[in-house]
């Protein structure tokens, strides 16, 4: 085949109908074109060679040219494709490295040979710019719903066309036990989008809670037009489901509108869910009350909050329970995803047993510290003292509100509180001491005998010893392992350390130890809140 003014014009014609027909831009052929005819004139001249080919792009015809690097006279690798400065000045007044020097060379004609492996090297680009358009192409939608059609089923994944590409359906992202046969129509949310070698991979879901999401914004027009929004969604697929939802809109009920006449509008949904059974929840930036709500149809005594630990207590009566709680967890499971906390479920009579059990501990150690019986102990726990600092620090008017208590009573309370708590924190530093615990440990600033004794006992001695300390060792904190939330106990946790403390502390003795320059943690401060005030 050789390349001449007869067939020119006709390669450009046959490049633009491929790119038509494939969706690509012509412009992406043509130059697989180009490509192919070098590598044609690269098997006729030498592969050493750097041959390039331009396709005029409105007559056709191909130009061939030989082109040479002007590299440094050390790095002259391809004599055929390379030249030295000296060498290039037969050809340019005042070469300089990396300047080219480009002469035509006769067009090739293409043998059999050639003309086949053009054809695969364009065929080649048009397959990778055809991936390339699709990727993209479904990049924008992922997020989305998208209708297809069942090709066929492999090992309970199913494969679906989506029209310029196949998703597929994994078996743990089907609802259920469903099943489906080629040609079945079906609807799904497109998860991920990822670009691999052989080309783009659609992953489909039915079993992602924004799937449902999606599919309230296809039946609810209050959604779609952004006047209620859905703040959250937690989903145990194929049996029940919890939707937060918050209108914008005053006259407009976000669950009312979400149920639609006669519940309509979530029968759609949950037709298309294989019957899972829908809650719609209003949303409340109060997390105690939304909670309540989230832990719908069982009813709620009482909710206490922890929000650094991100859990949360539930008080309910004892016969709401198992309805709280749910078949096999599932409703306290699912409230627990749409909050994002952990929930403890109580019932009135585990809460008063253990409150009880608390208020004997606390008057306990008020008996034996301050010498007190039980009636004046009672008391003291009962106006909502819970430990001896406490008592020994307030303000005197605090303990003289306490009915039989006057100003004389209130200072012997405080000096006996006090003289214990020096007693037990001399003791403290003696134990400590046994166990190895230096000076500069104890004079430290911010940390107390007991909390310096418990630190001894989980081996940390030195100040630099607890300057190596990470700030969830010293607070706890919480983990996640296998989807489950486990709780890491920290050596200063019974003291209520708060994670914040325990940074300032730690940061505090790296400081002190020269290992941290206050300088650049202030410069580093201030490039945070410019960044924040930008973003802002």
């Amino acid at each position: 085949m050789a390349i001449t003014s007869a067939n020119q014009l006709e390669l450009l014609q046959t490049a633009e109908a491929v790119a038509r027909e494939k969706m690509i831009d012509p412009e992406l052929v043509v130059q697989a074109l180009e490509e192919s005819l070098a590598r044609a004139a690269k098997s006729r001249y030498g592969a050493e060679m750097d041959i390039r080919v331009h396709i005029d792009r409105k007559t056709g015809r191909s130009k061939f040219t030989r082109v040479r690097t002007v590299v440094e006279d050390d790095a002259v690798e391809n004599h055929q494709a390379e030249l030295t400065v000296a060498q290039a000045r037969d050809y340019l007044e005042n070469p300089e490295v990396g300047a080219e020097i480009i002469d035509e060379v006769p067009p090739v004609e293409m043998g059999r040979i050639a003309a086949q492996s053009a054809k695969q090297v364009i065929l080649q680009k048009v397959r990778e710019a055809e991936r390339d358009r699709q990727f993209e192409e479904f990049q924008d939608r992922a997020g989305t719903i998208i209708n297809g059609v069942v090709k066929r089923e492999e090992y309970g994944n199913v494969i679906v066309d989506v029209g310029r590409g196949e998703g597929i359906l994994r078996r743990n992202e089907k609802i259920g036990r469903e099943s489906y046969r080629p040609n079945d129509r079906i609807r799904c949310y497109i998860k991920d989008v990822r670009r691999e070698t052989r080309g783009p991979q659609i992953f489909l879901s039915r079993t992602d809670p924004q799937f449902m999401a999606e599919l309230f914004k296809m039946e609810v027009p209050e959604i779609y037009d952004g006047i209620i929004e859905i703040k959250a969604v937690a989903r145990d697929p194929g049996s029940r489901a919890k939707i937060a939802v918050i209108s914008y809109d005053g006259s407009i009920d976000p669950v009312g509108a979400c149920v639609g006449m006669r519940g309509s509008r979530v029968q759609a949904v949950v037709n298309e869910l294989q019957g899972e059974k829908i809650d719609i929840i209003p949303w409340n930036d109060d997390a105690p009350t939304f909670l309540v709500n989230a832990l719908q149809p069982a009813e709620v005594s009482k909710v206490v909050l922890d929000e650094e630990a991100e859990r949360i207590e539930v008080v309910v009566p004892d016969e709401q329970l198992s309805l709280a709680i749910g078949r096999r967890g599932q409703n306290v499971r699912l409230a627990s995803q749409l909050t994002g906390l952990d929930i403890d479920i109580l019932t009135e009579a585990e809460e008063s047993e253990r409150r009880q059990k608390e208020f004997a501990a606390r008057t306990g150690l008020f008996m034996e510290a301050l010498d007190l019986d039980e009636f004046f102990a009672q008391l003291l726990v009962s106006e909502g003292f819970t430990n001896l600092e406490e008592v020994a620090y307030v303000e005197v008017d605090e303990l003289t509100v306490i009915d039989g208590v006057d100003e004389d009573t209130a200072s012997e309370l405080q000096a006996r509180a006090r003289e214990y708590l020096e007693a037990a924190n001399k003791k403290a530093l003696e134990d400590a001491r046994k166990l190895g615990v230096v000076d500069s440990l104890v004079e430290f600033d911010g940390l107390t005998p007991q909390m310096i004794l418990a630190l001894a006992q989980d081996g940390v001695k030195t100040l630099e010893d607890f300057a190596t300390c990470a700030d969830w060792e010293l607070a706890g904190g919480w983990t996640t392992e296998n989807g489950e939330r486990k709780k890491d106990e920290g050596v200063l946790e019974p003291f209520d350390v708060s994670l914040e403390e325990a940074q300032n502390l730690v940061m505090t003795a790296r400081i002190t130890l020269g290992w941290v320059d206050p300088a650049e943690l202030e410069s580093n401060d201030e490039e945070e809140v410019a960044e924040e005030e930008a973003e802002a």
